[in-house]
């Protein structure tokens, strides 16, 4: 079965050599590419020739069918980086028939591997044609065409001797986008330095970019925390801001991702003058994204509690429960107080959404 990416056959090979240079795997979440499947083979004008047969009649084969264009989830791919450098796939066509009613041969499908949680959409970026969940999901997007007929096809009582073949059908083409919305079962969002990226860094082995101005986060990073002996993926998203449904900032474009986690860590940054106005923001920006976001399960964090004095974090936790409705969790991700009861509360509705649908297990995942 051909493969459309042979680099990652050779980074495979050279894997175990001890001199292989350490390379950062680039993130990309959306890209568009061609797909077309084989066109099927033609079929062929034959007759049967042998001696002492002195009516052979005819044997002309049909054409062998061309490739289907297959995609397949795999785990352990978080990042459409290769169609950055491939945008074009197309199938084998299938093989012309033969003389002695010899059929051609089918050309094998074209398996384009995608990591768990891409989409399909149409040219528009508009329509989901396919959305691909589930580890090892493989799905025939466009099939091959048939082949075509051999004169043997068109032989009958009244035309003994056809002289006539068909070419074989052609196959399907369409641009297409792929998207991908990360599987992770929680989601961390607030506004930048709100301190996600601190959070992330000290409850897995996620190794995010930590610095002391906005936006150091400029894509999706994810980890596997571990809470009573249970693992759940947890992603960081990039910083939003007000107006980031219309655009402004890094815009809502990542926001995508938290669509299939059970469950949102809103964080506040507890050194915010606002911490209500901050909680807005955001919550502000989750309805204008829609999708089913603002019905999601939300943890609220008040973060960086060991910036503030024990009656100053009682003042702003009590404006936040107030505003919000809901008990307000207070944390330091700086010195890890409160992280072990944030992420119990996580894990306990990560524990219910699995049990609602059915799942026991996380999506597989290598960070």
């Amino acid at each position: 079965m051909s493969s459309p990416f042979p680099h990652r056959a050779r980074r495979a090979e050279t894997a175990g050599n001890l001199a292989l240079r350490p390379f950062a795997m680039k993130f990309l979440d959306q890209a568009k590419i061609y797909l077309k499947s084989g066109d099927g083979g033609p079929g062929v004008v034959a007759f049967h020739r042998a001696k002492f047969i002195e009516f052979g009649g005819p044997d002309g084969g049909d054409g062998g069918r061309g490739g289907d264009i297959v995609f397949e989830a795999v785990p352990n791919l978080n990042t459409l980086i290769d169609f950055r450098y491939q945008q074009h796939f197309k199938a084998r066509n299938g093989g012309q028939g033969a003389g002695s009613n010899r059929t051609g041969a089918s050309a094998e499908p074209l398996v384009i591997k995608v990591p768990v949680g891409t989409q399909v959409l149409d040219e528009n970026n508009e329509e989901v044609l396919l959305d691909l969940t589930e580890p090892g999901q493989r799905v025939v997007f466009l099939r091959g065409g048939d082949g075509g007929f051999g004169n043997a096809h068109f032989k009958s009582s009244t035309n003994r001797a056809p002289r006539k073949a068909t070419p074989g059908w052609p196959g399907q083409e369409r641009w297409v986008w792929l998207r991908l919305k990360l599987i992770a079962d929680a989601g961390l969002v607030g506004l930048p330095n709100a301190g996600k990226s601190t959070f992330l860094a000290a409850t897995s082995r996620a190794k995010p970019k930590i610095a002391d101005y906005p936006f150091t986060t400029l894509k999706p990073q994810l980890g596997v925390v571990e809470a009573h002996g249970e693992e759940f993926v947890l992603a960081d998203l990039p910083g939003l801001i007000e107006g980031a449904a219309e655009g402004a900032g890094l815009g809502h474009r990542f926001l995508g991702h938290v669509e299939r986690c059970a469950v949102i860590l809103h964080l506040v940054d507890g050194t915010e003058e606002d911490v209500v106005g901050a909680w807005r923001t955001i919550r502000a920006e989750l309805e204008a994204y829609g999708h089913g976001l603002p019905e999601k399960p939300e943890i609220i964090g008040l973060n960086k509690a060991d910036a503030l004095t024990p009656e100053a974090v009682k003042a702003k936790r009590a404006e936040l429960r107030r505003a919000a409705n809901r008990e307000v969790m207070v944390l330091s991700g700086a010195t890890g107080a409160g992280v072990r009861e944030v992420l119990e509360a996580l894990l306990a509705e990560v524990k219910a959404a699995r049990a609602a649908s059915g799942a026991k297990q996380p999506v597989p995942f290598t960070p």
